[in-house]
């Protein structure tokens, strides 16, 4: 009888066979499979209802059922039809990856429970410093992704910044409000991430923006200004590297300026657009990155990595241990080599799974040089992809930027706004149900548009005509339907 809960090697070995072969089916013909597979959400629900498995089934039979259920009706996150959010479709480097860290089955929480795993976390963090211009000597962690690379970095900003009150050891009792800001444009994690750390969305200013969507720093000046009247502690400013609604690319020489001059943690939310700064091409853009206090990051967008992989950059390594820090017996570091980095002295996390083994694996395969390729590609094909929308007579560009997201309006000739706005917000769920193409949409100057979010390797010109002859054709059948 079998002790544990290992195979026999044979099944073992055919089992990672079969896996290997549902992977392999999984890539075929990308181009002519779906986006998205429209089923009504009870539907779904009633595939998973059952009760809690008391004897188990053949491991043949649960891979038959995850293919079947989960695998055939997937939204095709790794296809070239996908433009809904920041979707990259990852790499197979990064996919192989992922397996072999799952094999391995690294907590890399502590130095001596990985150590190769730590000081490849180590080293990637270093070249994402480099590679950013945000210093190549700088210190970080990678997390889960973008949301909690900027609720790490706040979390840093607001304990490094009052530290001399020991708010850690007090917390906010007693405190007079402090006050964070950003532009309208700001991903709605920093409103989530001042929720977490008791400092509250009223505190957080957002900025009105300029044509281009960047913050305006009038404004944000005479905000600082009014608050410190007003009796409150204004913080922390939060710039930003690429905006999700528009790829937008806030002046961050200025913003740095101003925090200098008031005395403020400078936070760079680069999770979107932060990694294209290795462009030569638009590196004029990012210009002041270098001169932030913390900047997040995802290597799940730009570096085409598989879910999750984010991370946090700080100046100084030590700031993150004078931030998370906390001793605990079963913890104990002093008999340690003093050369060892525990990660979680450093991060909230204890247990961590191994995140910076893909990416320094994707990074030793493809190369920069041609990992630049791919990231110019997708830009230019944002740009191709506004050229198009400006030609066609039935559609109409709202917006474009340096990095690869473009906005744009179906109209079919109409010119009655309601009527256009109608239209497009007909034509997202009716584009999720036909499932060709997968997109959403999003509002900019209080108009509602499609927004194309273009990050993925696999993507090509003809793929970008298909979206546009989808998106008509379903729109003309939604007018049809009148």
């Amino acid at each position: 009888m079998n002790n544990s809960l290992d195979f026999s090697p044979e099944q073992f070995r055919q089992l990672l066979n079969k896996t290997s072969d549902l992977v392999i089916d999984q890539y075929a013909d990308l181009e002519s499979k779906k986006a998205y597979h429209y089923f009504p959400q009870k539907e779904v629900e009633s595939w998973f209802d059952e009760p809690l498995p008391t004897d188990g089934m053949e491991p043949e039979m649960v891979l038959d059922l995850f293919k079947k259920l989960v695998m055939d009706t997937a939204t095709n996150n790794v296809g070239p039809y996908m433009y809904a959010y920041v979707m990259a479709g990852g790499s197979q480097m990064s996919l192989l990856a992922e397996k072999l860290t799952a094999t391995i089955n690294q907590n890399a929480g502590k130095w001596h429970l990985g150590p190769a795993a730590s000081e490849i976390e180590k080293r990637v963090v270093q070249w994402a410093g480099e590679l950013t211009s945000f210093g190549k000597d700088c210190g970080g962690v990678m997390v889960s992704g973008g949301s909690a690379a900027n609720l790490a970095g706040l979390t840093v900003a607001r304990n490094f910044f009052f530290e001399k009150e020991k708010i850690r050891e007090k917390g906010l009792f007693g405190m007079k409000p402090f006050t964070v800001y950003a532009s309208t444009e700001v991903h709605g994690c920093v409103d989530k991430s001042l929720m977490e750390l008791g400092i509250g969305t009223n505190q957080l200013r957002k900025i009105e923006v300029n044509d281009d969507f960047t913050i305006n720093l009038e404004a944000l000046e005479k905000a600082i200004e009014r608050d410190r009247k007003a009796g409150y502690t204004p913080f922390c400013i939060v710039g930003n590297a690429g905006t999700v609604n528009t790829g937008a690319i806030d002046d961050l020489t200025a913003l740095a300026s101003i925090a200098r001059e008031n005395d403020l943690w400078f936070h760079i939310d680069g999770a979107y657009g932060g990694l294209p700064a290795c462009l030569n091409s638009i590196k004029e853009q990012y210009r002041g990155i270098e001169l932030a206090d913390s900047l997040a990051l995802d290597f799940h967008k730009w570096m085409y990595q598989t879910f999750e992989a984010g991370c946090l950059l700080v100046k100084d390594f030590s700031i993150l241990q004078r931030t998370y820090f906390k001793q605990a017996s079963y913890l104990d570091t002093r008999l340690e080599d003093q050369g060892r980095t525990n990660f979680n002295e450093h991060y909230f996390q204890l247990t961590r799974n191994a995140k910076a083994i893909k990416v320094w694996m994707s990074l030793k395969t493809y190369g920069m040089k041609k990992l630049r390729r791919m990231i110019q590609k997708d830009i230019d094909l944002a740009h191709y992809l506004g050229e198009q929308v400006e030609k066609a007579a039935d559609f109409e560009l709202k917006s474009t930027s340096h990095l690869a997201v473009t906005c744009f309006r179906y109209t079919n000739g109409l010119t009655d706004e309601t009527a256009i706005d109608e239209l497009n917000r007909k034509l997202i769920p009716a584009l999720e149900k036909d499932g060709r193409v997968f997109i959403t949409g999003t509002t900019l100057n209080d108009q509602f548009v499609i927004r194309a979010c273009l990050i993925n390797h696999r993507m090509h010109e003809e793929t970008v005509d298909y979206l546009l002859e989808v998106v008509r054709e379903v729109g003309k059948g939604i007018r049809s339907t009148k």
